[in-house]
C-alpha cells in the first residue's frame, strides 16, 4: 500500500511540474550561451503588456495574495506571522495597506534601480512585475540598494557585506536576479546585485545566485505569479520567469549546484568524480591548520569538495584546499576530503592524512586584541586571545576608549571570570545585527555605551591593573584619524603579544566592513627561537643506499616525515636523531622535521 501512495505522488507530481507549453519550440538539448539566447528572446517577444509603475499596485493584490488570507498580499523578507510587537518582520499585510508610511507595504525592487546600467527608473526593467514585489516599507528601507550575500535563518537583514533575505526568500530572489539578466541584460548584471564570484559560471552569473537557486524549492507563490502572467488578466505581462518554471535551466545554462528539474526531461550524470589524492597539511596553529590536495577528476566536471574532520563534515570549498579552524591544541586529527560534481555525485572520501595542531607554547607575555570589527549602525565587536600557557583571571583587565582621539581616556568596562589558555573572550555592542554576530553568543554585550560605541579614529586600549598594555589605533591622535573606519582588523597569526605601538600594517590583517565570521576564534603561529634551516643537518643529500642521516644543534626533533611532490605521505617516524631509513625508488622528495612548536621542511633527492 506504501508503495502504490509513493508511486501516485509521484505521477501527481510530474503532472503538476510538466513542461509549460509558453516553450514550445525550445531546444532543450544545447545548453549554455545558446540555451540562454533562445530563453531571452523568448521571454522578450511575449513580453506584450508593459506595466506602468503604478500598475504594479494591484497586480501585486493578484499576484501575491496571500492564499491563508485572501484579504492580504505576502510580503518578501517577512517571516513572522504578526504576534509580536514588530511589525516590519510581518509576513502578511492587508491589500489596502499600501503606501509609503510606517506599517504599510510598498513595492520593492529587488534589482534595485540604482544598480541598473543605466538605472532602471519607473518604465521598462523599472516596471517590471516579475521582480517588483510588495515589501513592509522601513525593512525595504534597511535594504536600502545593498546587494545580496551569504546569510542564514529565517530573519532578513544586514549582514558581511551586504543584505540577506532570509531562508524562504533567497531562492524567490535568485530566480528574479536570473529573470532579470535574462530579460535586460548587461542593464541588470547579477554580479552588481550580488555578492559572489562569477569565476566558475562565466557570462556574469554568480555561483551564490546559483547556490540558493539549487538550495531554495520554488513555492507555490512563485508558480501562482508565474502562472497569473502568462494569462489574459488585466496586469499579466504576457511572459514567464523560466527559472521559476524549472530551476534546473539556471544549471543547464551556467553550471553550479544542480538545482531541481520540475521537467524531468535532463539527462542525469551518475558517474561520481576520482577519490582527491596528496592531501597535504601546513601552517599548523594551535587552532587550525591548512590541508591542500591534488584536484579529482570528472566526466563533466568538479564543483566542490567536502572536508571532513574525524568523520564529520567541515566545510565545502570550490578549491583544492581549505583552513581548518577551531581546533584545540596539540591535538591530532584524521582529515579526509570527498570531490562532488554538478550533478550531486559525490566521491569516496581519500585516504586520511593526519594534521596535529600544535601546543600553546606559553611565549606570549600576557592578553592582546585579537580582532576589532567597526561595522556598519551597531555592528562592533572586540576580541581579547590569551596563548600565556596558563588560564588568566580577568578581573584586573579592562578596556577603554580614547573618544575621537582627544587623549583622554573613558572609564570604559571591567572584565571578569576566567580565560582559558588557547581561548579568546568577545565583546560586542548589544546591539549587533544577528546577521554579523549573536549577541547572545558573545562574553560581554554592553548596551551600546563606551567604549562599545566607538567609531574608526576612537582609538581602545587594553589596560592590566590600569596600564596600558595594548592598544588599536593612535592615542591622542584626532578625530581626523580614522584608522578603522568600516572595516575588521584582525591580528595577524606571528603576533605573540599585546603592544603599546598600534602598527596596522605590521601586526594587522584588514577586511572589509561587517567582516564578523573570524570572531571567536584565533590562532598564534609560535616559533622557536633556537630552530632554524642552519640548525639541522640532512646528510648525505643525495640519499644514498636507503638510508640518510639528520643532526640537529641544541634541539629534539619529535616525528620526521617524507611526502611525494604531489604531497602524498609516504614515510612518518618518530626520531631524535640519527639515522632515518627510507625504501623508496630515485627521485625528489619532500623531508619535513618537527620539533616541540616548529618544524622544517627540505628537499631530499633519493638516488
Amino acid at each position: 500500500m506504501k508503495g502504490k501512495l509513493l508511486l501516485a505522488f509521484f505521477v501527481i507530481s510530474s503532472t503538476m511540474a510538466a513542461q509549460q507549453p509558453y516553450y514550445n519550440g525550445v531546444n532543450f538539448n544545447q545548453s549554455g550561451l545558446s540555451l540562454k539566447n533562445d530563453l531571452a528572446t523568448l521571454i522578450t517577444n511575449t513580453h506584450t503588456n508593459f506595466l506602468s509603475y503604478d500598475n504594479i499596485w494591484d497586480a501585486c493584490r493578484i499576484t501575491d495574495e496571500d492564499s491563508s488570507n485572501t484579504n492580504n498580499v505576502v510580503l518578501l523578507y517577512g517571516w513572522e506571522d504578526g504576534s509580536d510587537m514588530d511589525v516590519t518582520n510581518n509576513r502578511s499585510r492587508s491589500k489596502t495597506m499600501n503606501g509609503g508610511n510606517v506599517g504599510d507595504w510598498n513595492r520593492e525592487h529587488t534589482y534595485p534601480r540604482s544598480l541598473g546600467n543605466p538605472n532602471l527608473g519607473s518604465t521598462g526593467p523599472g516596471s517590471d512585475a516579475h521582480h517588483l514585489r510588495p515589501t513592509d516599507v522601513q525593512r525595504n528601507g534597511n535594504r536600502g540598494s545593498q546587494a545580496f550575500a551569504t546569510g542564514a535563518g529565517t530573519s532578513s537583514g544586514n549582514v558581511t557585506s551586504g543584505w540577506y533575505p532570509g531562508d524562504e526568500w533567497k531562492g524567490d530572489v535568485a530566480r528574479m536576479m536570473m529573470y532579470m539578466y535574462l530579460r535586460y541584460g548587461d542593464q541588470c548584471l547579477p554580479s552588481v546585485v550580488g555578492v559572489g564570484s562569477n569565476a566558475g559560471a562565466g557570462d556574469d552569473m554568480i555561483d551564490l545566485f546559483l547556490r540558493w537557486n539549487a538550495e531554495d524549492a520554488v513555492s507555490p507563490l512563485e508558480d501562482a505569479r508565474n502562472t497569473y502572467h502568462d494569462s489574459s488578466g488585466t496586469y499579466a505581462q504576457g511572459n514567464r520567469n523560466p527559472f521559476i518554471d524549472n530551476p534546473r535551466l539556471a544549471t543547464e545554462i551556467w553550471g553550479g549546484p544542480p538545482a531541481e528539474d520540475r521537467w524531468g526531461i535532463f539527462n542525469t550524470d551518475t558517474e561520481a568524480p576520482s577519490v582527491p589524492t596528496g592531501l597535504m597539511v601546513s601552517n599548523e596553529t594551535t587552532n587550525s591548520l591548512d590541508l591542500s590536495w591534488t584536484a579529482s577528476t570528472d566526466n563533466i566536471g568538479v564543483t566542490e569538495y567536502d572536508v571532513y574532520v574525524d568523520g564529520m563534515l567541515d566545510q565545502s570549498v570550490a578549491t583544492t584546499s581549505a583552513t581548518i579552524t577551531g581546533l584545540s591544541p596539540e591535538t591530532t586529527h584524521a582529515l579526509t576530503v570527498a570531490a562532488k560534481d554538478i550533478a550531486g555525485n559525490t566521491s569516496a572520501q581519500s585516504n586520511a592524512i593526519n594534521g596535529t595542531t600544535l601546543p600553546t607554547g606559553g611565549n606570549t607575555t600576557d592578553l592582546f586584541f585579537s580582532e576589532y570589527v567597526e561595522g556598519s549602525s551597531f555592528n562592533k565587536a572586540l576580541e581579547i586571545a590569551n596563548f600565556t600557557g596558563s588560564d588568566v583571571d580577568l578581573s584586573t583587565y579592562s578596556v577603554r576608549r580614547d573618544g575621537n582621539g582627544g587623549g583622554t581616556w573613558d572609564n570604559g568596562v571591567t572584565l571578569s571570570g576566567m580565560l582559558a589558555d588557547g581561548d579568546v573572550f568577545v565583546i560586542v555592542n548589544s546591539q549587533i545585527d544577528s546577521g554579523c554576530f549573536t549577541a547572545a553568543n558573545a562574553d560581554l554585550q554592553v548596551n551600546n555605551t563606551t567604549p562599545m560605541n566607538f567609531n574608526g579614529d576612537d582609538p581602545i586600549g587594553l589596560f592590566k591593573n590600569d596600564m596600558l598594555i595594548d592598544i588599536i589605533g593612535d592615542f591622542g591622535a584626532g578625530g581626523s584619524n580614522d584608522f578603522g573606519q568600516n572595516e575588521t582588523l584582525r591580528r595577524k597569526s606571528a603576533v605573540s603579544g599585546p603592544t603599546t605601538t598600534f602598527d596596522k600594517a605590521g601586526e594587522w590583517d584588514s577586511f572589509p566592513s561587517n567582516t564578523c565570521n573570524g570572531l571567536g576564534t584565533h590562532g598564534v603561529t609560535f616559533s622557536s627561537p633556537s630552530f632554524s634551516a642552519t640548525d639541522v643537518k640532512i646528510y648525505p643529500n643525495p640519499a644514498r643506499n636507503g638510508e640518510v642521516f639528520i643532526q640537529l644543534n641544541n634541539n629534539t626533533v619529535e616525528e620526521v616525515e617524507l611526502f611525494s611532490l604531489t604531497g602524498q605521505r609516504l614515510h612518518v617516524q618518530r626520531v631524535t636523531q640519527g639515522k632515518l631509513p627510507l625504501d623508496q625508488p630515485a627521485g625528489l622528495y619532500i623531508l619535513k622535521v618537527k620539533t616541540e612548536n616548529s618544524s622544517f621542511t627540505k628537499k631530499l633527492v633519493i638516488q
